[in-house]
């Protein structure tokens, strides 16, 4: 017996032990509180029914909820199981193609060896049989039917219709037909389970290698654009545009300035011979024209006369002249030769100026070629570490 019959019959026990207390009264009165009573026992009972029969559906939907879970632990147990030995055929299969690609790499070292052996065989020989003349090179007929035009050109010049035809058989090879006649329903969802994982594998191999795609061209624009970086300092460091080393092809070599250009007006030989010794002979001339000019200057100068000095002058010394203008005259001499000495020796300096000027210069030059030499090394050793 349940709670609520049990809350019932004590109800009920509880209406007689009333009746009883009541005892005799209206009886109208007693009519309508037996009716409530009736109307409250029938309600009752009505809503225990329908408690139990919610309770009942309940009941049965909770069932079949647990029912449906159980199956689905079966089936997602039996989808791991089928994931792992999935992965376990795709680690196998990984690892045997590791081996064959192992394999592969050997057959073909062995093969170059015993070609570059078969070369050097072949050249022995050669160079053994060099006394007997004859072509060293074979001509291949053409074939008659192909028309002189090479398999490139024989893709390239066919029609629409044989490339659909072609497009067809190799679909026809590549698309099996789906044989399904005679199949039962277990058959036929086997194959749609078969058909379903087929495709999942397909959509996850594919979904990977786009992945793969996109790293891959990530990792290409940012090699790229680390390239075009190094090449910009490569070019402030030599005094060119940061993107004359960037584009398709090298820059150009500057061999003289806009400015220099137009005001200098020296032609290709008169610049040339400056680079074959034309220099020290420039040197030279202006030399001898700045020695020229300060000898017309002093020849040129405006000289002072004493009067005449008749008799020996007092205080005149044995070996001097016998006037004032003689001794004039030695002292100019003497100037000359001391001016003639300072103009050669100025000479002399600005030679050896010059000569250590151009020594530095092919130090600096020197240098300059050695920096550049050791760049250059660096960007090989940059390229060969980028293609590792």
């Amino acid at each position: 017996m349940s709670d609520d019959e049990e809350y019932t019959s004590e109800e009920e026990e509880v209406v007689e032990e009333t009746r009883e207390e009541t005892g005799e009264g209206d009886p109208e009165f007693i009519k309508r509180q037996d009716q409530k009573r009736s109307d409250l026992d029938d309600q009752l009972k009505e809503y225990i029914t329908e408690w139990r029969k919610q309770r009942s559906k309940e009941e049965d939907e909770l069932k079949k909820l647990k029912e449906k879970q159980a199956k689905r632990k079966v089936t997602r147990a039996e989808e791991e199981q089928k994931m792992a030995q999935r992965k376990k055929e795709e680690e196998e299969r990984r690892v045997r193609e590791a081996e064959e690609k192992k394999q592969r790499e050997i057959e073909e070292k062995r093969m170059r060896l015993e070609e570059a052996e078969k070369k050097r065989q072949a050249m022995l020989q050669a160079m053994k049989d060099k006394d007997k003349k004859g072509p060293n090179f074979t001509i291949a007929k053409k074939d008659a039917g192909v028309l002189g035009l090479s398999s490139a050109a024989m893709e390239r010049n066919k029609t629409k219709e044989q490339l659909e035809e072609e497009k067809k058989i190799s679909l026809s090879f590549r698309i099996k037909p789906l044989a399904i006649e005679g199949f039962g329903e277990a058959k036929l969802r086997e194959k749609a389970q078969e058909l379903w994982e087929l495709i999942v594998k397909l959509e996850t191999e594919k979904y990977d290698l786009e992945e793969r795609q996109k790293r891959q061209d990530y990792d290409l624009k940012e090699l790229k654009e680390r390239q075009k970086q190094q090449l910009r300092h490569k070019a402030l460091k030599k005094g060119l545009d940061p993107e004359a080393l960037t584009g398709k092809y090298p820059p150009k070599i500057q061999v003289a300035s806009k400015y220099e250009r137009r005001v200098d007006t020296r032609s290709y030989d008169d610049k040339k011979k400056l680079f074959e010794g034309g220099w020290d002979e420039i040197s030279k001339d202006s030399s001898e024209k700045i020695w020229n000019e300060k000898k017309e200057q002093y020849t040129g100068r405006q000289k002072s006369k004493l009067p005449k000095w008749f008799g020996e002058r007092p205080g005149k010394k044995a070996g001097e002249p016998e006037t004032p203008e003689g001794e004039e005259d030695a002292k100019a001499d003497e100037d000359i030769v001391e001016d003639d000495e300072e103009v050669e020796e100025e000479v002399v300096e600005e030679e050896d100026e010059e000569a250590e000027e151009d020594e530095e210069e092919e130090e600096e030059e020197e240098e300059e070629e050695e920096e550049e030499e050791e760049e250059e090394e660096e960007e090989e050793e940059e390229e060969e570490e980028e293609e590792e």
